[in-house]
């Protein structure tokens, strides 16, 4: 999607329906900030607000999304596209989290070893040798807390018996056996706990 021809489409709609920045945003419950930032392309309108929006510019949603008007007879034309687009940012959205997760955790190793490595070979034998030592594993385990969070938050696991697609909690993930990102989890379809494969399919 094309939020800088998405923005200028919600102000050619907005002056046309003869709203100012600050009546529509009073019609909407929000900030006329808000309405500022989606016309120049910096921000989308939330969805929860999407068709109360596109109600007050007398637009649908696939025009509001394709950012300029449908004709009919284009129109399936539009949708499929559109329906690609979406799911293409969807599918590097979910890379990009899967990578940031992977990057925080290889940090956070590398701190840890770091953190490890001084205290051993740099501190002399003592409480702040323990105390370094009990540093850098709570520095260690912080990222790693989040990085399971970005982790929870893509994709599916894969249940090892069935197949059933399990999107746990986060604190049923975290209480599972792990091993990388195959954690051993209930599956609430056999009712039987597997170790379940994370996939990004889902």
């Amino acid at each position: 999607m094309d939020q800088i021809k998405i923005g200028k489409f919600i102000s050619e709609c907005r002056r046309r329906q003869g709203f100012t920045q600050m009546q529509l945003s009073e019609k909407l419950g929000i900030t006329d900030k808000a309405v500022s930032k989606w016309e120049r392309g910096i921000a989308m309108p939330d969805t929860s607000i999407m068709l109360a929006l596109c109600e007050l510019l007398g637009i649908s949603v696939n025009e509001l999304l394709c950012g300029e008007k449908i004709m009919s007879e284009n129109e399936n034309q539009k949708n499929e596209q559109l329906m690609l687009d979406m799911a293409r940012e969807l599918e590097r959205k979910k890379k990009t989290v899967w990578t940031s997760m992977w990057i925080i955790l290889g940090v956070s190793m590398l701190g840890l070893f770091a953190g490890l490595a001084i205290a051993k070979f740099l501190i002399p034998a003592g409480i702040w040798q323990i105390v370094t030592i009990l540093g850098s594993v709570i520095l260690f385990l912080i990222p790693c807390f989040y990085a399971l969070k970005l982790e929870v938050s893509v994709g599916a696991y894969k249940c090892g018996r069935c197949g059933h697609k399990i999107v746990p909690t986060y604190t049923q993930a975290l209480m599972a056996m792990h091993f990388s990102t195959t954690r051993f989890l209930k599956c609430p379809k056999c009712q039987r706990r597997s170790w379940c494969k994370k996939s990004l399919d889902e």
